[in-house]
């Protein structure tokens, strides 16, 4: 898009990607959800892992603006969304300003969440911020060398929802700042119910790696879809939407929950329209569409996924 009389505050806003939020928001629904159908819910907790979660989705934004433009990893050719950094709308230094004094909030928020969840959250809470700066930053970038996948699925995927339910199941089974986890704050079915949030939020980052993979080629960023190329990629989509959509099948018939568990597969008809996309093309024009469509099926997933374990 052009740069030209983008103001400041738009500037900011297309810093923080704001539509990127569903992947904050939606575990924290699941979390809920459960935690709801299991008698734990805490609303207090919840919402202070809500606004600690989307900080830190919108400080890892802004490390991957910064670190990805003054790495040369974004460039002119880019079919991505506007970075702001690489395409001088705001200085380098005030973005990784923001991307500090925003992790810093999401630490001051979470000392709430520590005081209820002791140290494991502490652990996990200081994992998930170092964890957002090295995607892009560090001396070992993650999403550089192919780890990207693994960090969204193990922090925006399981740590987020068995988190979120944690720190719920601690205010009300635990007192205050347990040294270990209490039990039954962690249950399997919290890992469970986390895998298919974690296999959709990956796969909004499969679809922007296919999208990016001859650019990211050329710079140097190894992404699994440079690794392995676009079949790999494509078949990775699609396994990880197979898995989010067995795991309500799995609680309904093996952790005998209620049959509106079953709710998320609502969404099929939009995962597979979707997966048609990702299957045949590779241009941004068809991909941008299909990344937010990714955002907008995991949010609904999450949404109908938490009123079918709340039920």
């Amino acid at each position: 898009m052009s740069t030209q009389n983008v103001s400041r505050t738009r500037a900011w806003l297309m810093a923080a990607r704001p539509q990127t939020l569903p992947a904050a928001a939606a575990p924290v629904l699941v979390g809920v959800g459960l935690a709801l159908g299991d008698g734990v819910f805490a609303a207090l907790p919840a919402f202070a892992a809500f606004v600690g979660a989307a900080l830190i989705q919108i400080g890892t934004n802004f490390a991957n603006d910064y670190y990805d433009a003054i790495q040369g990893a974004d460039t002119d050719a880019r079919e991505g969304f506007t970075r702001v950094t690489q395409s001088g709308l705001i200085p380098p230094e005030e973005v990784k300003r923001a991307t500090y004094l925003t992790f810093a909030a999401a630490i001051i928020v979470g000392t709430y969440l520590v005081y209820v969840g002791g140290v494991p959250i502490l652990v996990v809470g200081l994992l998930s911020v170092a964890s957002g700066v090295a995607y892009t930053g560090g001396p070992y970038p993650l999403g550089y060398h192919g780890l990207g996948d693994l960090f969204v699925f193990v922090f925006f995927g399981v740590v987020a929802v068995t988190g979120t339910y944690y720190v719920q199941a601690a205010s009300i089974l635990a007192s205050p700042f347990p040294l270990g986890v209490p039990p039954g704050t962690v249950t399997l079915a919290a890992v469970v119910a986390s895998l298919p949030i974690a296999a959709i939020s990956t796969d909004i980052l499969v679809v922007n790696n296919v999208r990016d993979r001859e650019e990211d080629a050329e710079t140097g960023k190894r992404t699994l879809a440079v690794r392995f190329g676009y079949g790999f990629s494509r078949a990775q989509y699609v396994g990880l939407l197979a898995l989010a959509y067995a795991v309500p099948v799995w609680l309904w018939f093996a952790a005998d929950h209620s049959p509106a568990v079953l709710l998320p597969w609502l969404t099929l008809p939009l995962a597979v329209r979707v997966s048609r996309t990702v299957l045949s093309e590779t241009g941004g024009a068809a991909l941008n569409p299909a990344l937010e469509r990714t955002g907008k099926l995991l949010a609904a997933f999450a949404l109908l996924f938490a009123v079918g374990l709340a039920v």
